[in-house]
């Protein structure tokens, strides 16, 4: 019964690890034209970095940069493999978004499902907010224009 018992538990644990691993990002040290650029671009900034796969086919490499504000608000610089800034995302507070964007999450989502907020400015400079909102055991990454006007509603996983 004993062995039983350990066969069974080495198992599930295996699955377990395996799970943990397909969805934890991996800390690296990125390409020296990355470093460079996010040193040039954030100074004494001391970021923890980490790589994914984007693209249609999972073929383009990112390097993500989290790190801390000189207001301690968490920051994530995302750069391709050319060291080219391809985002930029800041932490804000509620009372930070645009009023449309406030009055419509008043509206439609209470306060206590609202999980996170930023602003984001893409490689064209284009500013977006995102909220991260949880409705009925779903999370949802809630994405409005730069005046605060809603744009789309997606859902992950």
């Amino acid at each position: 019964m004993k062995n039983i018992f350990i066969v069974v538990f080495s198992f599930c644990s295996s699955f377990l690890i395996a799970q943990e691993g397909v969805n934890m990002k991996e800390k690296i040290t990125p390409p020296e034209k990355v470093l460079f650029t996010f040193q040039k671009e954030y100074p004494n900034k001391i970021p923890v970095w980490s790589m994914e796969y984007v693209g249609d086919d999972n073929d383009e490499v990112r390097y993500e940069a989290k790190f801390k504000t000189d207001t301690n608000a968490e920051a994530l610089a995302v750069y391709d493999n050319l060291g080219t800034l391809k985002a930029y995302e800041l932490q804000i507070s509620l009372s930070q978004l645009p009023t449309k964007a406030q009055a419509y999450l008043r509206k439609n989502y209470a306060a206590s499902a609202i999980r996170e907020i930023a602003v984001v400015v893409d490689y064209k400079n284009k500013t977006t907010y995102e909220v991260g909102v949880e409705k009925s055991s779903k999370f949802y990454d809630v994405v409005f224009d730069q005046n605060g006007g809603f744009d789309v509603s997606i859902e992950k996983n």
